[in-house]
């Protein structure tokens, strides 16, 4: 057994007062999880802490929170890890590096109903609902199951093994900026839908994913949602794979998010490193006809970038000539090398599904044992000899 101290933020919404933290201490094999020592702080010490969980066994996603400022189940944050993470964080800004409180707190951008449960149904079952969560098939049903072969659910087998706990949401930062965007966790069940077969209304879902100005174009790739969710979905990895199909489609956004992404990747391509200012010119007008007749957004948002521009010039981040001026920004030396990069990229037009396929080459799917790679070309499901 060992000593612990949890640091629990707390909201008792009946006392009329605002939220104050109260620690805790419990003794625990350091194996144990975190929830433990929450439910016998709860049982010991305080029947009134309020804490969702049910299974105990990451299966059923119901305790999210926040340990040490990383969101997470507390029912799989082993304590032991959790106090080597608070210690080494006090360790990092000159405090004690041993016996530091776990500070767990509820999950960030959703209500706190009460300690450590939040409203998931003003924010995430909401956001979940807007994505129409179910397969919309054409047709006459057949009279038994729908029958699609297995290699073709490869794709999608990342985005179900979501448990919906909330996880990637409430360290999104994207919806800290922008609370209308529809969030990892939806986004991630979209695609769900839309590498499924059997849908019949894929280009409608990209469409409206991609029209809405909080929808696939309005993550920031932080990489947070990768590191909180506990079943590897990898929501950000869905995002960018709605918006692979969507530039796939054709769909032209309002938002210019697809010509953003092609300004980014041609100009690497051609320099090696990003010139800004060109960047925002072909993300808003690109090619030479955009420029020579630009539209009245284009104008809009070349004008609205002002300030921006301002505050990069006064920050220092703007201050050379050659970031200034469009185009005049200077190529890497080795140029070819990344152009040899491009062109491999584009002659092994294949998606390495890291979910299916395991770390370290663990095969960890009975269909990839067989074989069985999909390529991210949708019409090609082939068989390949392993090694």
């Amino acid at each position: 057994m060992a000593e612990y101290t949890i640091k629990v933020r707390r909201f008792q919404p009946e006392s009329g007062e605002g939220p104050y933290w109260e620690e805790f201490n419990v003794d625990l094999e350091p194996s144990l999880s975190v929830l433990d020592g929450l439910l016998q702080a709860k049982d010991r010490d305080d029947g009134s802490l309020a804490v969702r969980c049910s299974c105990r066994a990451a299966i059923c996603g119901s305790c999210g929170m926040k340990i040490n400022g990383q969101s997470g189940l507390g029912c799989k944050t082993q304590i032991g890890e959790a106090q080597e993470l608070a210690d080494k964080k006090a360790d990092a800004v000159g405090g004690s590096s041993a016996g530091n409180a776990i500070v767990i707190e509820p999950m960030g951008n959703m209500p706190v109903v009460k300690d450590l449960v939040t409203d998931m149904e003003s924010t995430h079952w909401t956001k979940i609902r807007r994505v129409t969560p179910w397969l919309l098939p054409h047709g006459e049903p057949p009279e038994r199951e729908y029958i699609v072969e297995p290699e073709s659910m490869i794709d999608i087998t990342q985005s179900m093994a979501c448990i919906q706990c909330g996880a990637c949401v409430s360290s999104c930062l994207s919806m800290e900026a922008d609370p209308d965007f529809i969030g990892p966790a939806a986004l991630a069940k979209a695609y769900r839908f839309v590498g499924d077969p059997r849908d019949a209304e894929t280009h409608e879902r990209l469409h409206d994913l991609a029209d809405d100005p909080h929808g696939i174009y309005d993550c920031t790739h932080c990489f947070s949602c990768i590191d909180a969710c506990p079943k590897g979905v990898a929501p950000m990895d869905q995002i960018m794979r709605l918006r692979r199909k969507a530039g796939e489609e054709g769909i032209e956004d309002p938002n210019s998010g697809h010509d953003h992404e092609m300004a980014f990747v041609k100009i690497i391509e051609k320099k090696g490193t990003l010139d800004e200012s060109l960047l925002l010119q072909e993300s808003f007008a690109p090619g030479v006809k955009g420029k020579l007749k630009p539209s009245k957004r284009a104008i809009r948002e070349m004008l609205g970038s002002i300030p921006t521009a301002i505050r990069g010039i006064k920050t220092g981040k703007m201050r050379s000539l050659s970031k200034l001026i469009p185009g005049v920004h200077h190529k890497l030396p080795d140029q070819d090398d990344v152009k040899a990069i491009y062109a491999h990229a584009e002659e092994h037009s294949e998606e390495f599904n890291l979910y299916i396929k395991g770390e370290e080459g663990e095969l960890v799917d009975e269909n990839v044992e067989k074989g069985i790679e999909r390529s991210t070309d949708p019409d090609t499901a082939q068989e390949v000899k392993n090694g």
